[in-house]
């Protein structure tokens, strides 16, 4: 039986980063449809990075709302748009917009709003707004999200929203500011709600989706405490942001990225947990 990468021709790893999942894929590099980016060099000693439960001492004064970390930069006003297969074969539509709009978390750290939505044939089935800034290094930090699951038209759950700095909730970091294969870091991390981790495999990987091909692309594990046994692969091509998640639990779920566009005025329109 083949594996879930070996069924990807789009999708090439790097013997590296194939023998740590198990699985090699040859394939001959590709061009990058996009002009060369300037990347932070990968050669320097790892920064310290939060694991599990690990507290921080973070300083407001060191983050800033304008991200542009090669691997995500969230201009405001940008739309990514992804086709998701969910394990059961169903096709979902995520669009997730980079807004004006910013928030104070509660550990004071203004934070970018950026609004995540999924709908399954046009009805609405998830709504989210994460919060997202940047260090003085270049690290997009993770602090927190308000979710809404809807069923019919209402809501039915608001699990796994948190925020940095309230009942415990700890920050994350989404990207490191320089990658190197081998960081490990937590992603997010609230008791019992959300414990996301983040490994990186590579930084120098080959990805092609519907959108375009890129090489250069950042390849990471992402896994979570509550769940052991799920996991996924996600690649992020610089100067675009996150392109292709792969699910590598046995499952065939994968979403690409389709298009990217521009909002123009940027702004989260409809209300968190009421369908627009």
């Amino acid at each position: 039986m083949s594996t879930i990468l070996e069924r990807m021709p789009a999708f090439a790893l790097s013997a590296a980063a194939a023998l740590a999942l198990g699985s090699c894929v040859a394939s001959t590099p590709l061009p990058t449809s996009l002009p060369p980016t300037s990347l932070p060099p990968t050669s320097l000693p790892p920064t310290s990075l939060p694991r599990g439960d690990d507290p921080v001492s973070l300083d407001p004064a060191e983050f800033t709302t304008d991200i542009d970390n090669p691997y995500w930069p969230m201009e405001p006003g940008t739309r990514w748009t992804y086709l998701e297969l969910d394990p059961d074969g169903g096709e979902l539509t995520v669009e997730v917009t980079v807004t004006t709009e910013t928030k104070t978390i509660a550990n004071g750290i203004e934070a970018r709003v950026v609004r995540d939505t999924v709908r399954r044939d046009g009805e609405l089935v998830e709504d989210t707004f994460d919060w997202y800034a940047q260090d003085a290094a270049g690290a997009i930090w993770y602090l927190g999200e308000d979710t809404a699951e809807f069923e019919g038209g209402e809501v039915v759950s608001r699990g796994g929203s948190f925020e940095a700095g309230v009942d415990g909730a700890l920050p994350g970091i989404a990207v490191p500011a320089r990658p190197r294969p081998g960081m490990s870091y937590r992603q997010e991390y609230y008791a019992g709600e959300a414990e996301d981790n983040g490994k990186i495999l590579s930084v120098d990987e080959l990805v092609e989706v519907p959108y375009g091909r890129f090489d250069g692309a950042l390849l990471t594990r992402d896994t979570n405490a509550l769940e052991p046994d799920v996991a996924e692969l996600k690649l992020y091509a610089p100067g675009v942001g996150p392109v292709l998640t792969l699910d590598i639990s046995g499952g065939s779920g994968r979403e690409e990225l389709v298009g990217v566009t521009t909002v123009p005025d940027g702004t989260a329109t409809g209300p968190l947990g009421s369908p627009e």
